[in-house]
């Protein structure tokens, strides 16, 4: 049977050409999967429980859900079936989320037992090993029944839906049958009234019990349910956020030391990821950070784990090799680009004296341009890399790649920005929405660091430290002089009398602050000679291409296109003159050698973008 793909929103499988969609490799392991394992009749039903003994052992299904919500089926994965002892895992971890993981670790231990999962038998405190066991999972639901009252239950089947991303019923049959056959589990749950570990009245607890185990889910939903364990507690196909990262973390452990039974050990070496088998025939895995998997098929083993369960998650951690402890990454690879502003300047333009300071001073500016996922080990690199910049007046942070941040990357990384400004360094971030995840995990750690500036994007900030090396130097005592016709780039090179006999031309020009002196395709019918004042290019989205000021031309492109390619506002009170095409036209018919030496400059300064565009290229390109 071939595997059914759900696909995100907004995608599509692509065609081969021939109107075959072209299937993820991915999909196609699980049709092997599922073909090769499925004709694996070995192990049984489980009987103990008489309602369980009527499941169809040529049922198998698998699903696999990423954390970006795409879901892989193949087989039955749409059958229902009793949930079991999956739901231990996801009970606990309700129980951590709503009472608190000091009353609950006071009560339950977090050691695998080494014996079966009914065993009646406690530890040496008197708690119960740990949640996957049934002495663990009962006294679980003693706490959300000692909270939660008549609603327990309710509130249980609620928090398993918000896992599973649909509203999920209960087998009747199943729980009137576990019910009548449970001797043993209420003599665990007296055991643990002995004890103190669960109070009250007993029979209630265990009808929570009962009932959250007999619970009707499909391979798809405990899938998704293992995903959004994978995913943070976020479930990745409604976006609800059922657990917190707390919480996420210490279900994953219980589950990769005791989830399967007597096998836990077995299954963590030669398999690696965190899981819960139940004797419905489900298992569940969560590999953090990237897949939820699901798998039904009610032929079990001598521990009660599905048989092809096991074998199918086998399979898919050996192919791809997705053992949890069997990680790989480069520290190193966080940093997408590392450089000062003598490569790379902000798309502001500046007057020729402007520029000589920092080109004087470049070195006073460092960038660092972040990529991926930041952890731990990227950030501690990263704080070795900024103790080498501390000589830099400025450090820019750019987190616009970033698309996530550990809480430990977060704290480290205020730290080391901490000990830049400890050594009188201005730190300056940007390419991040404060109310992002990205935002807030690092705002929560540098909220109270001072020198601390922050930007929406990098030419921003990069335009801001500039502005503050300029000023320091003296750079700005000449900010509001308006300039001579001379003293612009595209007319160096002409004499006094040429420039003059150009000017005649020209039409002075006054635009307010906020105006806009340019709009993107309209004619391109003229050029402008700035005098006085600031104006941005920008695209019509509003991405700024460039900010110029007084001593420079803009419109110039109305030489080379016939219509306007971006829009140009004015960013203060601007003066300028605007120099008509076909008035030039007919001069530079008079005059060639002039019209020559314009479209010279213009070369020039085009040449001088294209250096700048290839420089960021070759630091982009040099990790």
């Amino acid at each position: 049977m071939d595997a059914r793909m759900g696909l995100p929103s907004g995608s599509g499988a692509r065609s081969d050409g021939s109107g075959a969609a072209i299937r993820p490799p991915l999909s196609r392991f699980l049709d092997l999967c599922h073909s090769e394992i499925g004709g694996d009749n070995s192990g049984a039903v489980a009987n103990y429980i008489p309602e369980l003994a009527k499941a169809d052992p040529d049922h198998f299904g698998i699903s696999v859900v990423t954390t970006d919500g795409y879901v892989y089926e193949v087989g039955d994965s749409s059958v229902p079936f009793t949930i079991q002892s999956i739901s231990k895992a996801f009970v606990f971890a309700l129980a951590l989320e709503t009472i608190g993981a000091k009353r609950v670790e006071s009560l339950i231990g977090v050691e695998p037992s080494g014996d079966t999962f009914n065993s009646i038998r406690l530890r040496a405190d008197n708690r119960p090993f740990n949640p996957m066991v049934n002495a663990g999972a009962i006294a679980c639901s003693g706490l959300i029944y000692d909270a939660e009252g008549s609603g327990a239950f309710k509130r249980i089947l609620a928090t398993l839906g918000r896992f599973a991303g649909r509203e999920l019923g209960v087998d009747e049959a199943v729980f009137a049958s576990e019910r009548k056959t449970g001797d043993r589990n209420r003599a665990i749950a007296y055991l643990l009234r002995n004890y103190d570990a669960i109070k009250g009245d007993v029979d209630g607890v265990l009808d929570v019990y009962f009932r959250q185990c007999s619970v009707l889910v499909t391979a798809r939903d405990i899938a998704i349910m293992a995903a959004t364990l994978a995913n943070r507690g976020i479930n990745p196909i409604t976006g609800d956020q059922v657990i917190n990262p707390y919480v996420v973390a210490r279900t994953l452990s219980v589950m990769a030391s005791s989830g399967m039974y007597d096998y836990a050990g077995e299954w963590i070496y030669r398999v690696g990821i965190p899981a819960k088998s139940g004797v419905g025939g489900g298992i569940v895995a969560a590999l953090p950070s990237q897949l939820g998997f699901g798998t039904y098929s009610p032929l079990l083993d001598s521990h009660g784990n599905s048989v092809r369960g096991l074998k199918v998650c086998s399979a898919l951690s050996s192919r791809f090799n997705l053992h949890v402890f069997n990680r790989s990454g480069d520290v190193r690879n966080g940093i997408a680009a590392e450089y000062d502003i003598g490569g790379v300047s902000s798309r502001r333009n500046r007057q020729p004296h402007e520029q000589e300071i920092l080109d004087q001073h470049y070195k006073q500016c460092r960038v660092y341009e972040l990529t991926g996922g930041l952890t731990f080990g990227t950030v501690e690199f990263l704080s070795r890399r900024f103790a080498q910049a501390r000589q830099s007046q400025f450090v820019i942070v750019d987190f616009r790649r970033v698309p996530s941040i550990t809480k430990a990357a977060a704290r480290l990384l205020a730290d080391s920005l901490n000990g830049l400004i400890a050594a009188d360094t201005t730190v300056i971030l940007c390419g991040m929405d404060s109310r992002s995840p990205v935002g807030a995990a690092i705002h929560q750690f540098t909220e109270p660091l001072l020198k601390l500036r922050k930007f929406i994007t990098l030419d921003d900030a990069i335009e801001w430290a500039e502005d503050q090396i300029i000023y320091r130097y003296g750079g700005y005592g000449r900010l509001n002089d308006p300039t001579m016709m001379r003293e612009q780039q595209l007319v160096a090179g002409l004499t006094d009398g040429e420039i003059e006999a150009l000017a005649t031309l020209m039409a002075p020009r006054t635009y307010s602050s906020g105006q806009r002196i340019i709009g993107a395709g309209e004619p391109a019918s003229s050029l402008f000679f700035l005098q006085s004042g600031m104006v941005s290019v920008k695209l019509p989205n509003g991405a700024r291409l460039a900010t110029l000021v007084a001593g420079m031309v803009f419109g110039e492109m109305a030489l080379l296109e016939d219509h306007r390619s971006a829009d140009v506002w004015a960013d203060s009170l601007v003066q300028c003159f605007e120099l008509p095409l076909d008035a030039y036209a007919r001069f530079r018919e008079q005059h060639p050698e002039i019209g020559e030496r314009i479209i010279r400059n213009l070369a020039v300064l085009l040449a001088k973008r294209l250096i700048l565009a290839n420089r960021k290229i070759d630091l982009l390109t040099s990790y």
